[in-house]
């Protein structure tokens, strides 16, 4: 299995089928044990990152346990622990466990493992369609009245055009806040093409789990602000610099790794992944090398589709210690 990317050698791609939905598709394993899966394509690993893209496992896991309810079943939630930094030049082995087979609820968990080590660990659960009663309690954050669709030439945070998202990033509410956790930084985001109907509201599904994790924790580092470096914000403050790196002297950015990472489904059925979801995270809380933060994903109109939080470690660059001189 050295040197190999994928279990089976990669089927070439689908031209019928967006470019998320063939990043994320799973290869069955049934011949070796039933709920067995594998990632078919090889995965990205982010430059500067310790390893995989944290939302192609999270995608991938809610793929997996998807294929083991019933179709009139919708995932409302997930709740996942990074475990340990998955490996881009190896497959990732998708084990999935029924633990619950209920009438109106379904319970699965998901665990990522590479060379028989857990990386990743999810428990979801599944609600049966129309199962909440015919007088319901109802209520949703609105999306805010200020923002504005963004047209498809704006700037792509990914110009070589080679993710399977578009990312339009909008300035930081109440940036000149003097405190954190009035700030809220916000972005338009949608699959890149057109999700096929044979994928599904799954598919959908998959693919707001795989965006949901794009500059997540990071917003940690731009609510401060710190320097982070490889992340294509600094681009700009770098610019007319010279190439200088962290040219405002912030403090720097030693280690940011995602911990765990939720999301609620609200509306499994009410949004497409490949039409523009507005996204806008805040952080209630950093200390103690961690930070929180809070994100909520609109429909372009106005449907709140997913309240998600993620933690992660937060820690600044220490001083380097001078050399004794003896």
């Amino acid at each position: 299995m050295a040197n190999r990317t994928t279990l089976v050698p990669p089927p070439p791609l689908n031209p019928n089928k967006s470019a998320i939905e063939n990043v994320l598709e799973l290869t069955e394993l049934a011949a070796i044990a039933p709920d067995i899966f594998s990632n078919t394509r090889p995965l990205w690993h982010p430059p500067g990152a310790r390893g995989i893209y944290g939302g192609a496992v999270i995608a991938q896991c809610l793929a997996a346990a998807q294929r083991t309810v019933p179709s009139n079943f919708s995932v409302h939630s997930m709740h996942c622990y990074f475990v340990l930094a998955g490996d881009s030049e190896i497959p990732v082995m998708y084990y999935v466990e029924h633990v619950r087979e209920g009438r109106s609820f379904a319970t699965r968990t998901v665990q990522a493992r590479q060379r028989g080590k857990a990386i990743f660990t999810t428990t979801l659960s599944f609600m049966r369609e129309n199962s909440g009663g015919k007088q319901q309690v109802k209520h949703a954050v609105p999306l805010p009245k200020e923002v504005q669709l963004p047209d498809d030439e704006g700037y792509d945070f990914d110009a070589n055009g080679t993710s399977p998202f578009i990312s339009r990033r909008i300035e930081i509410l109440n940036r000149d806040s003097e405190h954190p956790h009035e700030k809220r930084t916000r972005q338009w985001i949608k699959a890149r093409g057109r999700i096929s109907e044979e994928g599904g509201h799954q598919a959908h599904l998959s693919a707001l789990a795989y965006m949901s994790d794009s500059y997540f924790i990071g917003t940690v580092s731009r609510i401060h602000p710190l320097y982070r470096p490889g992340d294509p914000s600094n681009l700009k403050d770098e610019e007319g610099t010279g190439g200088e790196k962290n040219p405002q002297g912030l403090p720097e950015i030693g280690m940011m790794v995602s911990l765990d990472h939720s999301i609620y489904f609200h509306e499994p059925k009410g949004f497409r992944a490949d039409e523009w979801m507005f996204t806008e995270m805040a952080s209630p809380w950093s200390g103690d090398g961690r930070g929180v933060v809070q994100q909520h994903m609109f429909a372009a109109d106005g449907t709140l589709v997913a309240t998600c939080f993620q933690e992660g470690v937060v820690r600044l660059k220490e001083p380097r210690e001078s050399a004794s001189k003896l």
